[in-house]
């Protein structure tokens, strides 16, 4: 595995318009999965370990919740019919969130790793192409037993890599040729060489790691400039890099030490929402972070890029 390194940005530094706001002061234990929704422009999240699922309507203030029976873990609108596809603790399904009340459950279509009894599923998304990408981790977030899947609109699902510990991303450079995806609980972040065509990643390669004291790698998502925003559990902020050196171009400070995942969204794609965790924090810290597992946005002088639908 070689490292990937280069000696300056090309990229210019985005400006950031203000500080950012606490949307919905929900106290997720684990929130985490931001998706934008185009169509009904209404911003989806979740709490993995409640485990519930939120929308929130910027236009209005309207809120609502839904709440599962198992970790919901990552989700990603449907090309082809309303709803969501999404992962749960043991693999992929759907869900219909047109269904009326607060407690329809989803429907699993696979479940590829059974065998794995102390692994849950945690981040995904879709590529451009409209397959699923997720991975799945280790409960304690300490034995590399989690892995890389692709699951197709025709039901097949392939692993494509083994050994981490716990999963996060994936995000796109801008023109799909790489893939980057973190392993958190080693501060690495690293790029694979993506082939949109076959639905391959090869050429694994370290590409980043947070410096000592500023937090481990969690979600992310990539700009229309193809700049990667990256969420920093433990380093209480959002950062953007370079996709090609990693070279830090801005910040973003939260008011919440856990920061666990990014997406853009808005009328004109130009807002930055934001998710936070109180989970690891004790009481005691907990108390002077009152805003932690809150849902926070941003805006950014430069636009994000609409979420990959699921092609099913």
């Amino acid at each position: 595995m070689q490292e990937t390194s280069a000696p300056s940005s090309p990229l210019a530094a985005p400006r950031v318009l203000g500080t950012p706001e606490c949307l919905w002061p929900a106290a997720a234990d684990l929130g985490e999965g931001t998706l934008w929704s185009v169509r009904e422009q209404a911003l989806y999240w979740i709490d993995i370990l409640q485990p519930r699922l939120f929308r929130y309507d910027p236009a209005t203030g309207a809120q609502r919740t839904w709440h599962f029976d198992e970790e919901i873990t990552a989700i990603s609108e449907r090309a082809s019919a309303p709803g969501l596809f999404l992962t749960l603790r043991r693999g992929f399904a759907l869900f219909d969130t047109t269904a009326p009340g607060d407690t329809t459950q989803p429907r699993y279509l696979h479940q590829p790793e059974p065998e794995r009894i102390n692994n849950r599923f945690n981040d995904g998304k879709c590529d451009s192409r409209g397959r699923f990408w997720a991975g799945s981790m280790d409960f304690d977030c300490k034995a590399p037993t989690g892995a890389l899947y692709r699951f197709d609109a025709d039901g097949q699902c392939t692993r494509h890599d083994d050994g981490f510990e716990v999963t996060n991303g994936p995000t796109w450079s801008g023109d799909g040729r790489t893939m980057y995806f973190n392993n958190t609980a080693i501060n690495t972040m690293y790029a694979y060489d993506f082939d949109m065509d076959a639905g391959a990643v090869s050429n694994k390669r370290l590409w980043h790691r947070f410096p000592k004291g500023d937090g481990l790698p969690d979600g992310m998502t990539t700009d229309a400039a193809g700049r990667l925003w990256i969420a920093h559990w433990d380093g209480a902020c959002v950062t953007c890099h370079d996709p090609v050196s990693a070279a830090e171009l801005c910040r973003i400070a939260l008011p919440a030490s856990n920061v666990t995942d990014c997406a853009f969204g808005g009328a004109d794609m130009q807002t930055l929402y934001i998710t936070t965790a109180r989970n690891g924090r004790t009481e005691e810290q907990l108390q002077g972070e009152p805003l932690a597992g809150g849902l926070f946005s941003v805006r950014i002088d430069s636009p994000g890029v609409p979420a990959a639908l699921f092609a099913g």
